[in-house]
């Protein structure tokens, strides 16, 4: 199990369990089921709607999900969340992005603070 406390400013904080290693729970899917105002449209990747700032809540673990997939790569670099050089360097140190797409990103376990 992992702790997913979702953090914003309109809204007070609220942690959730998640399921860890389950391929089909994303963030956005844990927040919708916990009435957590994430936004989305598209729920795809595509729109970068629903883009979210991602940190471990556990200083020993910094890990915060799997890669990027394709999908988040474009949008992010098209949304200026990344840029080309940042995705190249995490490539090379082997270390995640803070930002993130609520629809894309699979919980692991891992307990995470998501800033939406």
């Amino acid at each position: 199990m992992a702790l997913v406390t979702f953090s914003s400013p309109e809204y007070r904080d609220k942690t959730v369990y998640a399921v860890a290693g389950s391929h089909t729970e994303t963030v956005l899917k844990l927040a919708r089921e916990n009435k957590i105002p994430v936004n989305f449209q598209c729920e795809d990747g595509e729109c970068g709607s629903c883009v979210i700032k991602v940190s471990s809540t556990d200083k020993k673990l910094e890990r915060m999900g799997g890669p990027l997939t394709e999908k988040e790569k474009a949008v992010l670099v098209e949304i200026g969340k990344l840029t080309k050089e940042e995705m190249e360097q995490m490539i090379v140190d082997d270390l995640p992005s803070t930002w993130r797409l609520a629809c894309q990103m699979i919980v692991r376990d891992e307990d995470i603070l998501v800033e939406y």
